[in-house]
Formats: structure tokens, C-alpha cells, sequence
């Protein structure tokens, strides 16, 4: 895949298996039914087929999990997946990449435990290799912006004061920020706090962007030719934007449109590399674009990588060639970043 892609993404026909149309239009049908009129969700029925899975300290998949509680007045936790394959023999510890990931869902959906997400964070410790920690931060509308930030932080601050809880093969000298979807905006908006204030021992070193949620008052090229589009609309984002943000704002909001009129200055900040995907049918693919030339602009190191044939959120269904290339994809990223390090050490 081309690093720097031109600006429009090719108009190749969508073409997917039976069972991948089949498990989009029954995501699509049950969460439209979940989107109140009022600005609510129906948090009842969402629950009920959102397949939830408990963590398996047996290895899965060459993967063990398990829970750890940050401030159960908020109901803030993580889900640890560390691969089996890291376990130490004649006390010789491998150190491993520790990977921090937000999930998607528009800010108001899903969680580690769901059963995607489970998945995806099993086969990102398995294939990296890395130990990953899945953030359960609190959802909209029931808490909006900036609850969604301070969570994912103080999850970054509690390890970084209780690096205990993590494997000794856990290295947060290297650590890496993930995320898609309104994941990719969390894990963004995340380093950015971690870039204004010191943390003791983690140290982030790159950023996996997948997909991520940005947005703006303007309508986009592909958003208005890509009305039809799998999962994600113009009504859809709408709505997740207008219950997320705070009461009285706008999409050109810093936080949505990143690059826009209201962007915060990074150019003095130490951002970390970043890798940001995007799809050739993703209607958000123009305000990614804009996110990696942002970051090239504010003079920091970022890498575009597209997949014109497919759609937002395209990865967590396995069965695309894509999805396995993805992983690929970022497991080089992870490797480089990691190989820069140790140079510089």
C-alpha cells in the first residue's frame, strides 16, 4: 500500500462476501433501532445483542485476559490481553510493545467486552506481539465530551503509577496509542494530554489511527458522494456528534475537526508517529486525509495508508483478505517505530 496516496480514493465497485453484507445489514438495522428520535439510546435492547464475552486467563487463541478495575465509581476498567508466547523460560523475559486501544462505536457503543472487540484486541496481542490494554470509557449520551478523554487518560496515568499490574513483559518505554473509529479520535485527543503533561514511565511512541472520527461543519466530497454507504451516513455521524459534544457547540468543535478553524497548535509538541488508515468507502475518508496533512504540517512524522476497495470498520470483519493485510500493515508500523527507538537509546 501507497504511504502517501493521492487525494481521491479509486470508485471501484463494492464488491463483499454473503456473510459480511449479511452481518452489516444486521448491525445497521438493530442500531438504527438503538438511535432514539429524543437524542437517547436504548441502552436495553443494545445490550441484549451485543454479544459480551468475560476474560479467560486460559489462553484463547494463543491469548490469556483478564479485567483490571481503575475507579469503580465510574465504572472505569481495562481489558489486559497478553499472548502466551511471552511467558519466560531460565528467567530470560522478552519485553514486549504495549499497546493502549480505544474501541469504536461513535462514542456511544460497544466495549472490550464486546465480542468484536474481543477478538480484534486478541489478534493485535497475538500477531504484534504486544500486551494490549482495552479501555472501557464511559459512553454518550449519558456522559458526553470530555468524559470519553479524561477515561482514556486516567487509565494512561493509572499505569503509568501501577505498572505492577502489567506483566513484567509489558515495556511502557514503549508504548503505542490505538484506536478506530471515534476509538482513533479518543486515542488522538489522549496523546495529546499525555503530550502536555509528563508521565513517569510510559512513553508513547506511536499512534495507530484506524478509520478515525473527525469531522466538521462543512460536508466533505466523500461524504456527499458516499450517501450509501455501509455503516456509517452523514444522519449517522450527525447524530453521534450532536449527543458527544457539549450543548451549544458545533461540529468545527477542536475536537472534531481537529484541522479546522478552532485546531490546537502541536507544531511544539512531541506527537508521536502516527500511521492513519482509511477506506475508499468510508464517507469520514476526507477528514482523515486532512488529519495526516495536518500532522505533516504541524511537522510531525505520519503515514497514510488506504484500502480503496473497503469500508469503515472493515477490519473487525475477518473473513476480508483486507483485514489480514491491515494487521500486516501495522505490525510493520509497530516494528519500525520500535527499531527507531532502540537507536536512539
Amino acid at each position: 500500500m501507497a504511504s502517501t496516496p493521492p487525494s481521491n480514493i479509486s470508485n471501484s465497485k463494492l464488491i463483499l462476501p454473503f456473510k459480511t453484507r449479511f452481518s452489516i445489514s444486521l448491525l445497521s438495522t438493530l442500531s438504527s433501532f438503538c438511535r432514539r428520535s429524543d437524542d437517547t439510546i436504548n441502552r436495553r435492547l443494545f445490550n441484549f445483542i451485543d454479544r459480551k464475552l468475560p476474560p479467560n486467563p486460559n489462553p484463547v487463541h494463543a491469548v490469556s485476559s483478564s479485567d483490571v478495575l481503575v475507579d469503580p465509581t465510574r465504572d472505569l476498567w481495562f481489558r489486559l490481553f497478553v499472548p502466551s508466547s511471552s511467558s519466560s523460560s531460565h528467567h530470560t523475559i522478552t519485553k514486549l510493545p504495549l499497546v493502549v486501544f480505544f474501541h469504536g462505536g461513535g462514542f456511544s457503543f460497544m466495549s472490550p467486552a464486546s465480542f468484536a472487540y474481543d477478538a480484534v484486541c486478541r489478534l493485535f496481542s497475538r500477531s504484534f506481539p504486544a500486551v494490549v490494554v482495552s479501555v472501557n470509557y464511559r459512553l454518550s449520551p449519558e456522559h458526553r465530551y470530555p468524559c470519553q478523554y479524561d477515561d482514556g487518560f486516567d487509565v494512561v496515568k493509572f499505569l503509568d503509577g501501577n505498572g505492577d499490574v502489567l506483566p513484567k513483559v509489558a515495556d511502557l518505554s514503549k508504548c503505542f496509542f490505538a484506536g478506530d473509529s471515534a476509538g482513533g479520535n479518543i486515542a488522538h485527543h489522549v496523546a495529546l494530554r499525555v503530550c502536555q503533561q509528563r508521565l513517569q514511565t510510559v512513553k508513547v511512541i506511536g499512534l495507530i489511527s484506524i478509520q478515525p472520527f473527525f469531522g466538521g461543519e462543512e460536508r466533505t466530497e466523500s461524504e456527499t458522494r458516499l450517501k450509501g454507504a455501509p455503516l456509517v451516513t452523514l444522519d449517522i455521524t450527525d447524530w453521534h456528534w450532536k449527543v458527544f459534544l457539549p450543548d451549544g457547540s458545533n461540529r468545527d468543535h477542536e475536537v472534531t475537526n481537529v484541522s479546522g478553524p478552532n485546531a490546537v497548535d502541536i507544531s511544539s509538541l512531541d506527537y508521536p508517529s502516527t500511521l492513519v488508515i482509511r477506506a475508499g468507502y468510508d464517507p469520514l475518508q476526507d477528514w482523515q486525509r486532512r488529519y495526516y496533512e495536518w500532522l505533516r504540517k504541524s511537522g510531525k512524522e505520519a503515514q497514510l495508508i488506504e484500502y480503496p476497495s473497503m469500508f469503515h470498520a472493515f477490519y473487525i470483519f475477518p473473513e476480508l483478505p483486507e483485514s489480514a493485510l491491515l494487521i500486516s500493515e501495522v505490525k510493520d508500523f509497530i516494528t519500525n517505530q520500535m527499531r527507531k527507538e532502540r537507536m536512539t537509546e
